[in-house]
């Protein structure tokens, strides 16, 4: 309810606190007391830490025993992001996926200008909550101020809004940690993000090496503290804490990111919480999962209307394919992928097959024929020719990849075919065959599905003609009279031209 014509949600800390230095080099108090939240209302709460440009393959490297306990005690899962055209590895496009939990090509954000926002139809959590959970108490701690400036942390109760690029992240990470330690001893929030820039810093100034490493340290104390103050609350018996920690893109050793390295494009989302796995390393994670673990940890339903693209980390995948995690194998012909990579399979899964009696000889070994790979592996194969754009798959997924397997000696053509197991439709009218796809068109190329009922002749469903950059399709065929099962097929044909992927298999009947 406003106030005096004041929205409850307003600014109420912002500007120039910031943290003094002491004749030790110790970090001094905050200038300034944190500000008063309202009371909070769940006994539901949620914490997520943003560290930026924080490489996870660092972590390990670091003094962190606060985030390497989370990972002991939560589920900790890597994700591999876009590149451009869809979005830099850069900031604005990383946060805006992490607090929208849609990827770039919802959010509209591509780059650190944050032209295109669409945060009217795709808002930030803590926006999206203050909408539909208005008596939850909600914080938020920036000391990038791209982030109050564009919106991407709409819906605060209170904001403490600092300028690191202006007065250095250093002494501003010191003042959000102080200020959030604070007010989760003192008060009674039940959603708080609190952004910490200094390890973006230093990686931009002097690498990934050891200053970057001290960095780590330093923020790793932080969220120690933040846990030690969650602890110490009154009531914590009687409330229920998430801790969720995350990154927006990584950076080259030399520091600098925005490119479509592997490791500029290296992200995590570690949580510890409720209902969530200790010791998980789940290979379905993606960065769009942040937003959505927030959710269900504080109980909100999501509506399908929100078009979210994340889940909750908890929430593991059934998609066939990433039954094939414990098959996967190293390179054999291919040259740019490091050979402890364990990345692809030509194993199907359970009930399903590939056809490759019109396949062409030779050519790249781990290519011929409709394969099952991960992000990782399969976009090391050749960088900048879009396979980073494949946002929408998770975990292992089918591909066929004419273009690489085109890249070694090879006769004929590729002619490869992925078929499904049958699925039951007695008595039923329509069968929906649902699933992600990834697909580049050129030249004489096809990719067609095909539906084939009690084992009969297939027959063609679609044909595709046209690039669609990873986007869930719906497929709906109707079930001839007398069929009792269904199976789908996914035929693809080429030479040296592009790929197409497929991932999320469900077939349904109504």
């Amino acid at each position: 309810m406003p106030i005096n014509g004041i929205s409850r949600r307003t600014v109420l800390a912002a500007g120039a606190a910031t943290a003094a230095v002491t004749a030790t080099g110790a970090l001094a108090a905050p200038a300034q007391a944190a500000p008063t939240l309202p009371n909070g209302t769940s006994k539901d709460k949620v914490l997520v830490v943003g560290m930026d440009g924080l490489r996870h393959d660092r972590i390990d490297a670091a003094s962190a025993p606060h985030l390497k306990s989370l990972m002991t005690n939560g589920t900790y899962g890597l994700s591999l992001l876009y590149t451009p055209p869809m979005a830099a590895t850069s900031s604005g496009p990383g946060w805006s996926t992490i607090a929208t939990g849609v990827w770039p090509d919802k959010h509209g954000v591509r780059d650190n200008s944050f032209a295109g926002k669409n945060y009217g139809k795709y808002p930030g959590f803590l926006a999206r909550l203050a909408q539909v959970r208005p008596d939850l108490s909600m914080y938020a701690a920036v000391d990038w101020k791209a982030l109050d400036d564009h919106g991407t942390v709409t819906g605060a109760d209170a904001k403490l809004v600092l300028d690191g690029d202006r007065d250095g992240y250093p002494g501003h990470d010191a003042t959000i940690a102080n200020e959030t330690e604070s007010i989760l001893r003192s008060q009674n929030p039940d959603v708080l993000f609190v952004y910490l820039g200094n390890t973006d810093a230093v990686a931009h100034h002097s690498g990934t090496g050891q200053k970057y490493l001290d960095a780590i340290a330093v923020q790793d104390g932080y969220v120690g503290r933040f846990l030690a103050a969650i602890k110490a609350r009154p009531s914590y018996a009687s409330e229920r804490w998430t801790v969720i920690v995350s990154t927006d893109h990584g950076h080259a050793d030399a520091g600098g990111h925005g490119g479509s390295s592997i490791e500029e494009r290296r992200t995590f989302v570690l949580a510890q919480g409720p209902g969530i796995a200790a010791g998980a390393r789940p290979a379905d994670t993606r960065l769009v999962d942040v937003a959505a673990t927030a959710f269900q940890q504080l109980g909100v339903a999501v509506d399908p209307a929100w078009g979210l693209d994340g889940k909750p980390i908890q929430q593991r995948s059934t998609d066939p394919f990433d039954s094939l995690q414990s098959s996967l194998r190293g390179r054999v012909d291919e040259t740019g992928i490091p050979a402890g990579v364990l990345g692809f399979t030509h194993t199907a899964p359970s009930g399903w097959s590939v056809i490759n009696n019109a396949m062409g000889t030779g050519g790249v070994t781990e290519w011929r024929g409709w394969a099952f790979a991960t992000d990782e592996f399969w976009s090391r194969t050749q960088r900048d020719q879009s396979r980073e754009l494949n946002i929408r798959s998770r975990g292992v997924f089918a591909v066929a990849d004419s273009d690489e397997w085109s890249d070694r000696a090879f006769s004929g053509t590729y002619d490869s075919t992925l078929v499904t197991p049958a699925y039951g439709v007695g008595g039923r009218t329509k069968a929906q065959l649902d699933f992600t796809t990834f697909y580049r068109q050129e030249g004489s190329q096809s990719a067609e599905v095909f539906a084939s009922f009690n084992g009969g002749a297939p027959v063609l469903v679609k044909r595709y003609t046209s690039d669609v950059i990873s986007q869930p399709q719906l497929l709906t065929v109707n079930v001839p009279s007398g069929a009792s099962s269904v199976s789908f097929r996914f035929r693809y044909t080429g030479s040296n031209h592009w790929y197409w992927v497929i991932d999320g298999v469900k077939v349904t009947a109504s």
